[in-house]
């Protein structure tokens, strides 16, 4: 069972927040898609009523012609961080998370580069935040229908949605609150006394499933985790090739297997990626988008000899 902990109170007025709120986003080599991301958000909380948005950009290495487009015409108040290398999702998303402890908002929003929130995703995910004091974490809905699972032996799942109680009411405007393992990593919201309680991401995993850690890791310290339901958002700009992305999504997985669910776990796991090889080897009509079999040799070694953090090729 989990505790309830003590967060900021359900709304009273529903047509008025009273909270500030703290944006991180993470960014590499996109700056005009960054630059539109930055006035789509501001866009998004301009209107509301009670609430205000502090925004930082954490800049992971960029080129100097990306981050003048970054810093092109920006807002006052906004602030720039220039790592000067490529941290990662997780290890860049950590410099401005611990901007945001330093300051005195109780909820931050973290989103990569090309986020594009949905009209009203930005104030659904914030007022259901706030709405259920006894969660640490929630996430928009990426629109594919499924819920953030973790499950022993395979890690992170998506489990349809279809058939499934919703876990709250439907708000009347097709939003609703279901809690999941983790949050999608596109936009997700953080809840200041579960941020000091657990800490940030775990740099370990550079990127990809460090939002699952994070997940498990507020769930067995007695917080909850949400989907929001119907608050949308894709990034349409992945630019990260396919083997790295591979390598990163095995090496990851055994990872959070081994931490969270121990070694045997970790072992039935490299069987199926060797499976999953031979199969897509004989047939390679059924291969993922991102198979690559060199990648993947080399992401079973790293995780077997507990080599972690920027993958083979990244500067």
């Amino acid at each position: 069972a989990h505790r309830t902990h003590r967060g900021t109170a359900p709304l009273n007025n529903p047509t008025r927040m009273d909270t500030s709120v703290h944006l991180v986003l993470v960014h590499r080599n996109r700056g005009a898609t960054c630059r539109a991301t930055v006035d789509r958000f501001l866009a998004q909380t301009a209107t509301l009523d009670g609430l205000t948005l502090r925004v930082t950009v954490v800049d992971n290495g960029s080129d100097s012609a990306e981050l003048a487009l970054v810093r092109q015409d920006l807002p006052a108040g906004i602030d720039v961080v220039e790592t000067g290398a490529n941290l990662g999702f997780g290890p860049g998303a950590n410099v401005g998370l611990a901007r945001w402890l330093d300051g005195d908002e109780p909820i931050c929003l973290v989103a990569p580069h090309d986020a594009r929130p949905a009209d009203g995703t930005v104030e659904a995910l914030v007022r259901e935040l706030l709405a259920h004091p006894e969660a640490g974490l929630a996430c928009a809905d990426v629109g594919d229908g499924q819920v953030p699972r973790v499950q022993p032996w395979l890690g992170p799942i998506g489990e349809p949605a279809a058939g499934r109680d919703a876990d709250g009411p439907d708000s009347g405007d097709g939003v609703r609150w279901e809690e999941a393992d983790y949050p999608h990593g596109t936009l997700m919201a953080l809840r200041r006394e579960c941020a000091e309680q657990i800490g940030f991401f775990d740099e370990r995993y550079f990127a990809y499933c460090e939002e699952a850690d994070l997940g498990l890791r507020a769930r067995a310290s007695g917080w909850t985790v949400g989907l929001v339901r119907g608050a949308l958002v894709e990034n349409p700009e992945s630019n990260t090739d396919a083997a790295v992305i591979d390598h990163l999504m095995v090496r990851n997985t055994l990872l959070l297997l081994r931490v969270h669910f121990g070694m045997a776990n970790m072992a039935f796991r490299i069987g199926v990626v060797a499976a999953e090889h031979v199969v897509g080897w004989w047939r390679p009509t059924v291969r993922g988008p991102y198979h690559t079999g060199r990648a993947r040799f080399r992401a079973v070694l790293d995780a077997v000899t507990g080599r972690f953090g920027p993958p083979p090729g990244i500067a």
